[in-house]
């Protein structure tokens, strides 16, 4: 297994970065778009398989809170494998996470997606 390599953020791949601003805008349909027919989502402990349960998980991610997002930092860890690395700040429990976005490619577009601190 490769050691991520840290790189500047507008090095991620393209549809990674398109999806964390359709994200960040809650543009589910074009979020959703970045992704593979089977893809799966892991959020929160919960797993989410294929185009409508991510379509769920789009809709309702962050959706009880007001916060603010900033991408903080990526790496790269292989030619499929990327992370984001995001800071949200509000008023959700502890009002400050970092959280990593462990993306996944198949091709040009997002196979597996997992969310975690």
């Amino acid at each position: 297994m490769s050691a991520p390599t840290a790189i500047a953020p507008d090095q991620l791949p393209p549809t990674i970065r398109g999806y964390l601003a359709a994200h960040l805008a809650r543009d589910t349909d074009t979020a959703l778009r970045s992704f593979t027919g089977t893809a799966v989502v892991v959020d929160d402990g919960t797993t989410y398989r294929g185009t409508e349960e991510i379509r769920l998980f789009l809709s309702r991610a962050g959706a009880e809170f007001s916060y603010t997002t900033e991408l903080v930092g990526a790496e790269r860890v292989d030619d499929a494998r990327w992370v984001a690395v995001n800071r949200l700040e509000g008023d959700f429990p502890g009002s400050v996470v970092e959280l990593r976005y462990r993306f996944t490619m198949d091709g040009e577009r997002i196979a597996e997606l997992v969310i975690a601190p």
